[in-house]
């Protein structure tokens, strides 16, 4: 014994003299090197020492900086990070697991493993015993989708809630987003968490964090929860006596058929679904959209054709590059199973289903993709319109009803909203934000109308307490292909988003006319509106520094003039004191909004989710019969103007 204690004692003294030697010439950065000893200390797993080993023997210092630069922290998604790494080690190889992954998860400070997962739950948790008090177990809901590792993290998580003291509530199988969301507040629980990263590539997953609302957390609760989780130093944690200990309590058909009742509400028109249907092609991209979309559509009187190859839920997503539905290799085959089958439209979900990308038959039989700003414009201008034709809205509630979107997402919804006398109000990005006014506008109903509890009220009621008390939320979403169009979920769903453009679908089916004919038409009217989203990726530790330098260049050296047209405003999120248009107060964030004299406008901001930096690009022309010379000016106009931030970017960072 004492032998085998002096070998791993030499092997420990041995690591740590090489991962001194290299940060001594440069090799490794500083913060790894603590974050190394960090994981060092707190694994519970081998996997982790003999990784980092393996690697440092190897010479692999730069797969060691992009794993350890770096501690896991919630951005606008929570977390996120790669849980295979690019280079994987023969300690997490292992016997190898499902679908060809790795055995085990890259280890790393940086990246989605066990010892983030458990410091990020454990913290939640410890807030959510605060928050709750000492009468009552609180109750966390926990779901995933089809990733790498999913369903192993979300295991875990109910175990250590239920260790720990909570009652956990843990899905049979893969479920969406937003029905984790929908199941907070349907089970009166005081958190929740999903396990994915959403649209990112196969190797990275994610943990995003629900607060008792539905919604994911934002302040005061998103930095509480954060210093509870950098106060845990370990992944090791010691259960509580078994008479302490929660539940574990699985959830599955009964909560799938409540939550497919209240999306059924969305439907403003359901006369539009009798009589011929609309066929509709849908692929969930191998995720867990399928679950309820498919039965849901079908149900609601659409003919469903699903992409075979594509319903197998496989988180290696092995028939796209990306799982991303507003990428247009993504919807190849979904489109082609539609042009064989006679389809109206393609929709198609990515993993988690909280996004939704489509694809619209024109005039000539082709199947044109739409952005995420004229998918979302199409629902936000169908929404209002059918509200007023059947009574939802009038003269005299008009006032109380509005869109929420993010600042980046298209001024055409705007432009639909001004006509139809109904607000806008720009949030930040990232869908808690608008989440976030969905609670305030619950809160301001008086708790003496609310019959004790708003969540059990259908929607009919809601609906009219909102617009005589407070704010009626008619339509939101965000030009990353989310969309919302009701406050039962609290999160972007791509299956009420289905249910939703399905209904457009056959509401211009009733016309007799297609979903491009019905865009088209709302072009001439509220004028052409275009919008093209840009990044640069830089991955890595180096590339983190490099986004965060551009980013601060420009509120440092904001631009004077872009592509010959002068700036005419300036708003730094990031510096400035701004305010939303019901005068409250905006977080910072690091972004810059920029306006041109002529009429063109870009914004600039580094993901909070993956490693790039994203510009908006923005364009208009005033309502016009004549649309193609619209579009031809101001497709021009937008392909000048990237041009012109792009060789300014690449001169910021030279």
């Amino acid at each position: 014994m004492r032998d085998w204690a002096a070998s791993i004692q030499r092997e420990m003294s041995d690591l740590s003299s090489l991962l001194d030697q290299a940060l001594a010439s440069g090799q490794l950065l500083e913060s790894s090197r603590k974050n190394i000893d960090l994981l060092l200390r707190g694994s519970a797993s081998p996997v982790a020492e003999a990784a980092v080993a393996e690697l440092a023997a190897g010479g692999q210092w730069q797969e060691l900086n992009d794993r350890f630069f770096k501690t896991l922290a919630f951005g606008t998604g929570g977390l996120r990070g790669r849980t295979i790494g690019r280079v994987v080690t023969a300690a997490e190889q292992g016997a190898g697991g499902p679908n060809g992954r790795p055995e085990h998860p890259c280890a790393g400070t940086a990246t989605m493993n066990f010892f983030n997962v458990s410091r990020a739950v454990r913290g939640l948790i410890a807030y959510a015993k605060r928050h709750v008090g000492a009468g009552r177990r609180p109750k966390l809901v926990f779901a995933h989708d089809t990733r790498h590792f999913s369903r192993d993290f979300a295991e875990f998580c109910a175990k250590t809630a239920a260790e720990l003291g909570c009652d956990a509530f843990l899905f049979e199988s893969g479920r969406a987003t937003p029905q984790l969301s929908f199941s907070i507040r349907e089970l009166r629980a005081d958190a929740g968490v999903v396990l994915t990263a959403s649209h990112n590539p196969s190797h990275d997953n994610g943990f995003k964090a629900y607060f008792n609302d539905g919604a994911q957390i934002v302040e005061p609760h998103a930095s509480a929860i954060i210093a509870e989780v950098n106060a845990l130093e370990s992944e090791i944690y010691e259960a509580l006596p078994t008479a302490e200990q929660g539940s574990v309590t699985t959830l599955g058909a009964e909560i799938d058929r409540c939550y497919m009742e209240r999306l059924k509400s969305l439907l403003m028109r359901p006369e539009l679904l009798a009589g011929s249907k609309t066929r509709v092609v849908y692929t969930n991209l191998h995720g867990v959209g399928g679950v309820i979309i498919v039965p849901m559509l079908r149900e609601l009187g659409f003919d469903v054709v699903t992409v075979p190859e594509q319903d197998i839920q496989d988180g290696r997503f092995p028939t796209v590059d990306s799982p991303n539905p507003e990428n247009a290799p993504a919807l190849k085959m979904a489109i082609e199973l539609a042009l064989k089958e006679g389809a109206e439209i393609v929709i198609g979900t990515d993993p988690d289903n909280d996004r939704m990308g489509v694809a619209v038959r024109d005039a000539a039989g082709e199947m044109r993709l739409l952005t995420g700003n004229q998918i979302g414009s199409l629902m936000a201008w169908y929404r209002v319109k059918t509200a007023f034709e059947i009574g939802w809205l009038n003269d005299a509630t008009r006032a109380r009803a509005l869109f929420v979107k993010t600042y980046v997402t298209t001024e055409l919804q705007r432009a639909i909203a001004d006509r139809y006398g109904i607000g806008v109000v720009d949030t930040l990005t990232g869908f808690k934000y608008i989440a976030e006014k969905l609670r305030k506008y619950e809160e301001a109903i008086p708790a003496d109308k609310k019959g004790g509890d708003y969540r059990s009220l259908d929607e009919a009621t809601t609906r009219a307490l909102r617009l005589e008390y407070s704010r009626f939320f008619l339509f939101g979403g965000e030009e990353s292909y989310g969309y919302l169009g009701c406050d039962f979920v609290r999160d972007k769903d791509g299956n009420g988003a289905a249910v939703m453009f399905a209904e457009v679908a056959a509401y211009a089916k009733s016309c007799g006319k297609t979903l491009a004919d019905l865009l088209d038409d709302i072009f001439v009217e509220f004028g052409y509106h275009e919008e093209r989203g840009k990044s640069l990726v830089m991955e890595g530790a180096d590339g983190a520094a490099k986004i965060q330098a551009l980013a601060a260049s420009y509120s440092a050296h904001p631009p004077s003039e872009v592509d010959g047209s002068a700036v005419v405003s300036i708003r730094d999120f990031a510096t400035q004191d701004l305010f939303d248009a019901e005068g409250d107060a905006l977080p910072k964030e690091k972004m810059l909004f920029v306006e041109l004299a002529d009429g063109r406008s870009f914004a600039v901001r580094p993901s909070g989710t993956e490693p790039k930096i994203k510009f908006y690009l923005f364009g208009k022309a005033a309502p016009s019969s004549d649309l193609a010379g619209s579009r031809e000016k101001v497709g021009a106009g937008l392909d000048a103007l990237w041009v012109a931030i792009e060789v300014d970017a690449k001169a910021r960072m030279a």
